[in-house]
């Protein structure tokens, strides 16, 4: 079955709605579909396969009203001209002019639920509800899913079809048979790590709700309490002009002498290569992932993951036999099960490991996630 699919997104970054819709966009074309996306740019944008993905350049990131109308008449053209099936929405803005595009020309119309919409009062919850408002709901996450039902369940009617898939990375981008010798020299030169030390990875943008400042306190428990000495830390992420926060950070570390044990890296293009060089991965976010990205990714990369033990992350980590789970803000659990991975001996760690990467080929390959979202597409169409 052949026909024609828009994915509207704000922005193409490296975030996993992005990365998301750049795989389907691709998939599709394989399935011999005309693919679109609808976006304002982005970093992704230049690996996009031109001659397989046609990109159409929309102010779709704004919330500004005029723009969203302009944006909502636009879109209405583009699917008459195109001859659209489906379009399918990644974000609340530009959702709202896809919506109203939709009903003027009787289209098809999906969300992806990719995050949790907090809301302080009706109007903010009213203006998230538009990624209930179409025919086709997915959730990244079971997490997710309970979220949507709890707080839009009664827009959710027999018309609708609301449903998790899970989100997907590529398993063969993500695969350690891909690291060279030079690449892992390269790394260990720009951070001048020792090979005789464990490494510690904590991936993420620096934001407060990430847990970097329990990560760090974690750190000094790990070496007060516990008597180790034996690591080196990178902190792997961009402050993305929080500034202040990322000074905090460098503040903390030098207050409880860590200095010599941790290291901000801001930006690196090939992340297999850092989850490579790394013995532990943590993900210590204090609010719920939506879905943990790092954690499934460290996993894909046979490394033993330690995650908070709420939202997504429940999910992807296999408690004990992929990675272990760690009481949610509490530095002390942290502390307690870094020690307990340190100690492990080098079969154990591989063990957890392999099992990582078993966990995330059955259920977080891309392909699956891609061949769930076709299927669904097919089935809307029908």
């Amino acid at each position: 079955m052949s026909f024609k699919i828009l994915q509207v997104i704000p922005k193409l970054g490296y975030g996993g709605a992005e990365t998301g819709c750049y795989d389907i966009a691709h998939y599709l074309a394989e399935k011999n579909c005309k693919s679109y996306i609808i976006t304002s740019g982005g970093p992704l944008l230049k690996f996009i396969k031109k001659n397989k993905v046609k990109i159409i350049r929309l102010p779709v990131h704004s919330k500004n009203p005029i723009l969203m109308f302009l944006n909502t008449i636009l879109i209405t053209f583009i699917i008459i001209f195109l001859r659209i099936d489906i379009v399918h929405a990644r974000s609340r803005a530009p959702a709202w002019s896809c919506l109203i595009s939709c009903k003027l020309t009787r289209t098809k119309f999906v969300t992806t639920f990719h995050g949790i919409y907090n809301f302080s009062n009706n109007l903010k919850k009213f203006y998230n509800s538009v990624m209930v408002r179409s025919n086709l709901i997915i959730a990244g996450s079971n997490y997710v899913f309970d979220h949507i039902h709890k707080n839009y369940g009664s827009l959710i009617n027999r018309t609708k079809r609301l449903l998790v898939i899970f989100r997907g990375i590529n398993t063969e981008y993500f695969d350690n048979s891909n690291i060279t010798n030079e690449k892992v020299q390269n790394l260990n030169s720009l951070l001048n790590l020792n090979t005789e030390k464990i490494k510690i990875l904590l991936p993420g943008r620096l934001t407060r709700w990430k847990g970097q400042e329990l990560f760090i306190e974690s750190l000094n428990l790990l070496k007060t309490s516990y008597n180790k000495n034996n690591f080196q830390v990178i902190v792997l992420g961009s402050h993305q002009g929080r500034k202040v926060y990322y000074k905090k950070l460098l503040s903390l570390v030098d207050k409880l002498n860590l200095k010599r044990d941790v290291f901000f890296l801001q930006h690196f293009k090939e992340m297999p290569v850092v989850y490579y060089v790394s013995d532990i991965v943590v993900s210590s976010s204090i609010e719920p992932e939506a879905f943990g990205r790092v954690s499934v990714e460290a996993q894909a990369m046979r490394r033993p993951i330690l995650a908070s033990n709420h939202g997504g992350s429940i999910e992807t980590v296999i408690d004990g036999k992929t990675g272990f789970l760690f009481k949610n803000n509490n530095p002390n659990s942290l502390a307690e099960n870094l020690n307990k991975l340190m100690e492990m001996d080098k079969d154990k760690l591989q063990s957890i490991g392999n099992e990582g990467r078993k966990n995330v080929l059955k259920k977080f390959d891309v392909e699956k996630m891609c061949d769930s979202t076709f299927s669904e597409y097919k089935k809307l169409i029908k």
